[in-house]
């Protein structure tokens, strides 16, 4: 009796299921839902995204849909928050804010069905309905954090040799908005964060934006320590009319010497955790070696 409780259960999740698709797709008949970002950063990135993947652009006319309704919904600061949250992504996917919520309800929904289906087709408690909608709505927040972190890590980790590079080709006799152009021309791999990042400072530099406006925004769209320290440097070396090619050789100095004082750090930290897992293996060792005498000696005993 209780088996056929939970199967009506997942049948009527599954039809709701069903409804819901129903009405969505008559909603996407009968309304345009948000437009997909075409210009700027995002336009490129939603444009890559669809080219790229099937999947994203099977959904993504109903993530538009949602967002549609995401938007009536008035979210106050929580929109804001996402929306900077997507610009230290990079814009991931070029979603905008009221998107990225409804990409969550959305892939909650999903799992939500296939929670429905394990509970019919294996007699599993209906919780995993509901465990399976909270997972399914936090995916896409740990795919965009992911993103935040993995892309700041790579910028923190090639910016100083792109501050070398810089000073050397202003020694040369570049200006600056030259010598980040050889940069993203010659030793950047194209796709890559540090690359995307300083192409948008060169764009903003060509749309009539001051160097100091551009440097601004990028510290604000990669806030780490080292993108800050190099933006604060620029400026205030323009600021002060002191030589920018010394300033980014300073800079580029000081980044390597905190990046070897990062990794000594960590690599001391790691020798202290290794201690118990050590300790560990020794006392197994220490255990097989004596362990026959202990028990023989035991036995003797007895």
């Amino acid at each position: 009796m209780e088996l056929n409780q939970l199967q009506w259960m997942a049948y009527g999740g599954i039809g709701l299921f069903a409804l819901g698709v129903g009405a969505v797709t008559y909603g996407l008949a009968s309304s345009p839902g948000t437009r997909a970002p075409r210009l700027g950063a995002r336009g490129r990135k939603r444009q890559l995204a669809v080219d790229e993947s099937g999947g994203f652009a099977l959904i993504e006319p109903w993530m538009r849909y949602l967002a549609g309704l995401v938007g009536r919904i008035p979210l106050g600061r929580s929109r804001q928050r996402i929306d900077k949250m997507l610009l230290h992504s990079g814009d991931y996917l070029g979603l905008t804010a009221d998107e990225f919520v409804g990409l969550s309800v959305l892939s909650g929904l999903l799992m939500a069905v296939i929670g429905a289906a394990l509970v019919s087709l294996m007699a599993m408690t209906p919780l995993v309905v509901v465990f399976g909608a909270v997972m399914g709505a936090l995916i896409p927040y740990s795919q965009v954090t992911g993103e935040i972190t993995e892309r700041q890590r790579h910028i923190n980790r090639t910016l100083p040799t792109a501050i070398d590079i810089a000073s050397l080709c202003m020694g040369a006799g570049l200006d600056f908005p030259g010598a980040i152009r050889q940069i993203v021309d010659r030793a950047l791999k194209a796709g890559t964060p540090l690359h995307d990042e300083l192409t948008r400072l060169l764009q903003e530099l060509s749309l009539g934006r001051t160097r100091q406006q551009a440097l601004l925004e990028l510290a604000d769209r990669v806030p780490t320590e080292p993108v800050r320290e190099f933006v604060s440097a620029v400026v205030q070396a323009e600021e002060k009319g002191n030589p920018l090619s010394e300033v980014l050789r300073i800079q580029a100095r000081m980044l390597r010497m905190r990046r070897s004082v990062r990794a000594e750090e960590a690599a001391s930290r790691a020798g202290v955790m290794m201690m118990l897992p050590l300790m560990l293996i020794f006392a197994a060792i220490v255990l097989i070696l004596l362990g026959p005498f202990i028990v023989g000696g035991m036995g003797v005993g007895f």
